[in-house]
């Protein structure tokens, strides 16, 4: 594929953005290549500056689960815009939306709405700490939780420890008052709470971890935290944002058994606009302003077309495209699998319904983020390089996950698998 106007767009980006990007990813820095510059995009396909058509597999990281420019979706945005773009203010859209979030997510019985997954979740801990009156945060090492300062933080040595910030900028009087354990691993929970138990305001976690790969935990390992933030009067918060109304059976919380105190959301219930959510029974909720005092404010929380494009989103989840999510996801098992063994090559693919990683190891999937190879990324970026000369776009990052839409055919997986054939049999290693 020839990429000249894309490769043209990103020096000219470089002279205006901060790397010619709004978003770090995207700069293709861990993959071969410059980023491709996109143009349009309809149902699974994206069109490109140079006229390539790509199938799609990142869909917008994840909140396009029916596609891009879905015809419904679309109409459902253009008739509220009719109507006005923003109005800071009360509508029926909010309510509605609000409406569906709890029908799904039964341990809510007030919704707050923001504008990103990561206000979301910032909002989500300030909410924990003024509820319970302490300071303490526990964050587990692989689980990226957004830019927020007292959560952008790394692990040191030992079994569980204090953050020590992950970014320049971050002052140490912050990230002092989170703590870090590794993933999967009672005697590290258990430690923290030995030591930290009636400091500690919260425990927060992807109960499906999916930002840093696919990091598929043990439902009793979700149940001991809910035990200990249970017996040490701490809140277990659910960062649901990448899992949120990705599976039939409710929200990933409610698949394992275990029920958070306060859940975050976001990319899905936005349907593609920016959005974030979260919510928690009402003795916890009204301690938010206007009723209590625990501050939080947005110009745009609650924008009537973000509103329009969520309710059209998950009204179209019904159980017919539930299913159709997971029969597309077990014809992808069966398309790359036997590609993966026959070449031996060092990788796997992980799914969780309509969410997968080509987890970078033939061993067992990893459920801590210290598990992933050291070699991971070089892997990838070879794979990666070689489906999107194919025509094949997956994230442009070993650690970011693949998004099946009901709009994907079989098709466009076995097209990718066979793809795959191809790269891997080139490919020396």
């Amino acid at each position: 594929m020839q990429r000249e106007k894309s490769d043209m767009l990103h020096h000219e980006a470089l002279e205006h953005l901060v790397g010619g990007v709004n978003s770090p990813v995207r700069a293709f820095k861990s993959v071969h290549g410059n980023p491709i510059y996109f143009e349009k995009a309809s149902g699974a396909i994206v069109t490109d500056v140079d006229g390539n058509e790509l199938v799609d597999f990142v869909q917008s990281w994840g909140p396009l689960v029916h596609g891009h420019s879905h015809p419904e979706i679309l109409d459902a945005v253009y008739q509220k815009m009719q109507n006005g773009t923003s109005f800071g203010a009360p509508h029926r859209g909010e309510i509605e939306l609000a409406k569906r979030v709890k029908k799904r997510f039964s341990h809510m019985d007030k919704v707050r709405f923001v504008s990103s997954g990561t206000e979301a979740v910032m909002s989500a801990v300030r909410l924990a700490r003024g509820y319970t009156g302490r300071d303490l945060l526990v964050k587990f090492e692989g689980c990226y939780h957004g830019h927020i300062d007292s959560l952008l933080v790394s692990s040191g040595s030992g079994l569980a420890t204090f953050g020590i910030a992950s970014s320049p900028g971050i002052p140490k009087d912050t990230v002092a008052t989170t703590l870090i354990a590794p993933l999967d691993d009672d005697e590290a929970v258990d430690h923290l709470f030995n030591e930290h138990g009636h400091e500690i305001a919260a425990v927060i976690i992807e109960p499906l971890p999916a930002n840093n790969g696919l990091l598929v935990q043990r439902h009793e390992y979700l149940a001991k935290l809910r035990g200990l933030c249970h017996k040490y009067g701490a809140l277990l918060i659910f960062d649901e944002v990448i899992s949120g109304f990705r599976f039939k059976d409710g929200s990933y919380g409610e698949i394992s058994g275990v029920t958070p105190d306060i859940t975050a959301l976001g990319k899905i219930i936005g349907g593609g606009l920016p959005v974030g959510a979260y919510g928690a029974r009402s003795e916890i909720m009204e301690k938010l302003s206007p009723l209590g005092p625990v501050y939080q404010a947005g110009t745009l929380s609650g924008n009537p077309l973000a509103m329009a494009a969520g309710i059209t989103t998950l009204d179209l989840l019904d159980e017919e495209a539930y299913d159709r999510l997971e029969s597309l996801g077990q014809y992808l098992d069966g398309c790359v699998e036997p590609i993966l063994a026959k070449h031996g090559y060092p990788m796997r693919l992980m799914r969780r319904g309509s969410l997968f990683w080509f987890s970078p190891s033939s061993a067992q999937p990893p459920a801590r983020a210290d598990l992933i190879p050291s070699d991971a990324g070089m892997l990838y970026s070879d794979v990666h390089k070689g489906l999107l000369e194919r025509g094949y776009m997956l994230a442009p990052s070993v650690y970011e996950i693949g998004f099946i839409a009901t709009v994907h055919e079989e098709h466009h997986l076995l097209g990718m698998a066979k793809a795959l054939d191809e790269v891997l049999e080139e490919l020396e290693w």
